[in-house]
């Protein structure tokens, strides 16, 4: 028999084991405790804040969840609600604040308590999009008496019919929550008329202009109210929702019938008749500029509606920079190719096509520049008759986050100018501008807060950028040797114009321009017609910082892409750049702009083999390089400039 020896075990190999497993249990204790306890707190906390934030309203959760229930959230009682009324003084220092104010303040310092660091990466920008977010809401002192929800364009009067008209019957629960909705209507209704009346008490109602332009509103929706389209929406639905036998639908018919009769025109009717009474009390056709705290509101607005914390006078050059570069880039066009002149001013276009034909060519196009998407199922459908006249050209309706279906684009066919125009405006709402954003957003599983709190400057920012590659998709379908230069003409011209409607968005809100004062600047362009520039001017001083989402917003990702070009020069790929702002999705520029510079600044280390951080001042010029060509305004500068003193 061979005996074995063992060597027995170094007891400084036996020490060292030991310092090691202490060592890991520690170093993952901590994790635990810093890092996914961090995470799944933050998360937790997110998701709180979502049921509470999407809970407020029945129409808020319905267009954001088709099955509220499947994520343990109870339907509130299906009600409009009611607009509270405003302070009594604008500048009321009580100590007393509304229940909002304090869900805010609480919500803030919630946030406060986490730190990004300690959290993934995944989450990182929904804490700093969140944090923003609600700093900007406390920092908003009650101005209330300044908002205002019967806005010819964009007010409740003009979108109520649209939102109840695009209802969804995902469960039977949703038919009898539409019909509760439409009997509060009528106290809804009459919240805001006691909100108008206390406006007009403190001098800050509509003016007489505006009035006339809500009172055809609301007249054009009740005029032919046995024939109202809501009619014939809800017997659609009803046959498209498939559960009901025919009996019970046609008590259903009878019922909303009796309803939208009885509650929702009377509503309608009073509305007119309370605001009607109020004439002659409100304030002249002007800009926020020339009301007390109008113009700290203003800031505010474009805070809230831009996502960009960038002062207007910064604003105000950055635009006048891109008006210089877009002309003298036309100018470089016209000198080459002349005959593009006479083009423009013809009815030179695409030949046409059907809105489906256009999205399929689009998302053929969309693969050398822009990420692929999976197989996405879309509807396009045409806004009704008695809609087209208040509603914009085409718009996307999102989907709820819970079924990301259905994707519908609706098209207006009283406000297609051209066939070039409906390929662009397709683009912008489909492929790869709304639709696509949306649909590649969601496939990254977000928290349900970013569908929720989410930033208006990034999501039509980022349409309005696209529209410049919807122009050169739309190049290939111009039977012409001279197509890719008109469609780039095509596309500056709408650049400069969405840079003056800006500018003009804020010389009257801002400084207080009036109409006289806005046409100055209009005429400099060509524009000279009365009742062009008095619609114009009108428009603008209903909708404050509208343009600029679209606008400032564009000009947001213009930016980014010329300093990642200029960085990274034969090394930018479109489609890697997309993709991260993609991934990141809608946030505030600031936010957008801190994590596209950490995703630069790990590309420039992988091609370099070193560290190549940006330069700061490299950025400072990137961002405010068209302003070096502001001087080419085709000799007028001087009176350019005098604009704005």
């Amino acid at each position: 028999m061979k005996l074995s020896f063992h060597r027995p075990t170094s007891r400084i190999l036996i020490a060292g084991t030991l310092c090691l497993v202490f060592l890991l249990g520690t170093v993952l204790g901590w994790a635990n405790t810093h890092l996914f306890s961090a995470d799944s707190r933050f998360e937790q906390f997110t998701e709180e804040l979502f049921q509470k934030e999407v809970s407020g309203n029945m129409l808020n959760l319905h267009y954001s969840l088709a099955y509220p229930e499947k994520k343990g959230i109870q339907r509130p009682k299906a009600t409009l609600g009611t607009i509270p009324l405003p302070s009594p003084q604008l500048a009321d220092t009580s100590s007393t604040s509304s229940e909002a104010e304090d869900f805010t303040s609480q919500t803030l310092k919630k946030l406060q308590t986490f730190k990004t660091s300690g959290l993934s990466e995944s989450n990182r920008p929904t804490l700093d999009m969140l944090l923003l977010y609600y700093k900007t809401q406390a920092d908003y002192q009650d101005y209330s008496i300044l908002y205002e929800p019967l806005s010819p364009s964009l007010g409740i009067q003009a979108q109520l019919p649209v939102l109840l008209a695009e209802y969804a019957f995902y469960q039977k629960q949703d038919i009898a929550d539409y019909l509760n909705l439409l009997v509060s209507v009528e106290p809804y209704f009459e919240s805001i008329l006691a909100f108008e009346q206390e406006k007009s008490q403190q001098g800050y109602f509509m003016s007489d202009t505006t009035l006339d332009r809500v009172l055809d509103q609301c007249r054009s929706f009740i005029k032919e109210p046995d024939s109202n389209y809501m009619l014939d929406i809800f017997a659609e639905k009803l046959k498209s929702f498939g559960k009901l036998p025919q009996k019970e639908q046609d008590v259903l018919i009878q019922k909303h019938k009796q309803i939208l009769l009885n509650k929702v025109i009377p509503a309608y009717q009073n509305l007119i008749l309370g605001l009607q009474s109020l004439r002659g009390t409100g304030r002249p056709s002007q800009g926020l500029a020339h009301l007390n705290g109008g113009k700290k509101y203003y800031e505010y607005l474009i805070k809230s509606q831009t996502g960009s914390y960038t002062p207007v006078r910064e604003m105000q050059k950055r635009l006048a920079g891109q008006i210089a570069a877009d002309m003298n880039n036309a100018q470089k066009i016209l000198k080459q190719n002349p005959s593009l002149l006479r083009k423009l001013n013809s009815h030179f276009d695409l030949h046409e096509m059907e809105p489906q034909d256009i999205l399929t060519a689009l998302c053929q196009k969309t693969g050398k520049d822009f990420p692929a998407l999976p197989e996405t199922d879309y509807t396009v459908r045409y806004v009704h008759r008695s809609m087209q006249e208040y509603l914009s050209p085409a718009f996307y309706l999102t989907p709820p986050l819970d079924t990301r279906t259905p994707n519908i684009i609706y098209i207006n066919p009283s406000d297609q100018r051209s066939n070039l125009e409906l390929f662009t405006t397709l683009s912008h709402e489909g492929f790869p501008g709304h639709l696509y954003q949306t649909i590649f957003f969601g496939n990254t599983e977000p928290s349900d807060i970013r569908y929720l709190i989410t930033s208006s400057g990034y999501i039509e920012g980022w349409a309005t950028y696209i529209e410049s590659y919807g122009y050169q998709y739309a190049s290939n379908y111009l039977d012409d040797n001279d197509g890719s230069d008109y469609v780039c003409l095509t596309w500056l011209n709408r650049s400069i114009n969405l840079c003056i409607y800006s500018l003009l968005d804020i010389g009257i809100h801002y400084y207080g321009w009036s109409q006289d004062e806005a046409a100055r600047l209009l005429k400099l362009f060509g524009i000279t017609n009365t009742n062009a520039i008095s619609e114009i001017y009108q428009y603008i001083v209903e909708t404050p910082a509208n343009y600029l989402k679209y606008c400032w917003g564009y000009l947001c990702f213009l930016d980014l892409k010329t300093e990642w070009q200029t960085v990274l020069g034969n090394n930018f790929n479109p489609k890697v750049f997309h993709q991260y702002l993609l991934e990141i999705g809608p946030v505030q520029f600031p936010v957008l702009q801190k994590y596209m510079q950490k995703h630069l600044q790990k590309l420039t280390v992988k091609e370099n083999g070193h560290s190549a951080a940006v330069n700061s001042d490299t950025k400072r010029r990137c961002s405010y390089l068209h302003l070096l060509l502001f001087s080419v305004i085709i000799k007028k500068s001087l009176q350019f400039q005098q604009c704005f003193r």
